[in-house]
């Protein structure tokens, strides 16, 4: 039975609502990430479905979507209004994409390596305890696929099989709550390439720190794999202080003031 007119105009309707709502969501995500909308500031439903040209329905789906990691918050005789870093879930991937794709850039990724340093190095450890033999195999064999992609230039390639390395290693560690983790460890990897913060061909260095880790986990020399992890973020860090300084831009911290480097 084909389908009636009004069935295939609903049929429409979703995809093209669930595209408005991502513009918005991605529009006001940024701009509150970059310091635009500021905390305190008041959001009005009328205004910015007239900024946008979308519907009411849009505009509140999309404010239930940033009041759930913390953006917003509605206020008896206020309104909705902005709220401070310091409310936000900056476990989300959303929200760590947003920031890094603001003027905080380099205080998110200073963050999250912070973050990786503390819990990477335990799960390379903990995978050399508990991965399989097979597992261990293909890991090592990754890092090797990693090091032609590497040698070759080939970033597209050398982004997803990096994402993939530290993926198997919060696997393999037999922790589910480290395993959680590796959605953020791939948008900071993608955030990386996407705002070159990673050289063209990785340095040696880091080509050999990814083979060390494969194969101390493979030799179950836990100690040797969690010292290499740590190397390794370590250098990741320094290598992406590098890069941006080289572009002169400022470090500035989430809600919009500078920030130390180390």
């Amino acid at each position: 039975m084909e389908p009636s007119s009004s069935e295939a105009a609903a049929a429409q309707t979703v995809p093209a609502e669930a595209g408005l709502h991502a513009r918005v969501l991605e529009h006001l995500g940024t701009a509150i990430c970059g310091g635009e909308l500021a905390p305190g500031s008041v959001l009005n439903i009328d205004e910015l479905v007239d900024r946008y040209a979308v519907s009411r329905s849009v505009v509140r789906e999309v404010l239930r979507v940033l009041a759930s990691i913390g953006f917003i918050e509605a206020r008896r005789r206020v309104g909705v209004m902005i709220l401070p870093a310091s409310a936000w879930n900056v476990f989300d991937p959303q929200v760590i994409r947003w920031r890094l794709a603001s003027a905080g850039r380099m205080a998110q990724l200073r963050s999250i390596t912070e973050l990786r340093t503390a819990v990477e190095p335990h799960a390379a450890l903990l995978a050399a305890n508990r991965i399989s033999h097979d597992e261990a195999s293909d890991l090592v064999g990754l890092a090797a696929k990693m090091w032609a992609a590497g040698k070759a230039g080939d970033e597209e390639r050398f982004l997803h099989l990096d994402i993939e390395f530290h993926r198997r290693i919060l696997l393999a560690s037999g922790n589910e709550m480290f395993l959680r983790l590796q959605e953020l460890v791939a948008e900071v990897l993608t955030g990386r390439h996407k705002h070159h913060l990673m050289p063209h061909h990785p340095h040696q260095q880091a080509l050999q720190m990814h083979a060390d880790i494969a194969q101390a986990i493979q030799r179950r020399d836990g100690e040797r794999a969690r010292q290499a992890m740590v190397q390794l973020m370590e250098q990741a860090f320094d290598e992406m202080k590098s890069l941006w300084e080289q572009t002169g831009m400022p470090d500035r911290s989430a809600d919009g003031g500078p920030t130390t480097t180390r």
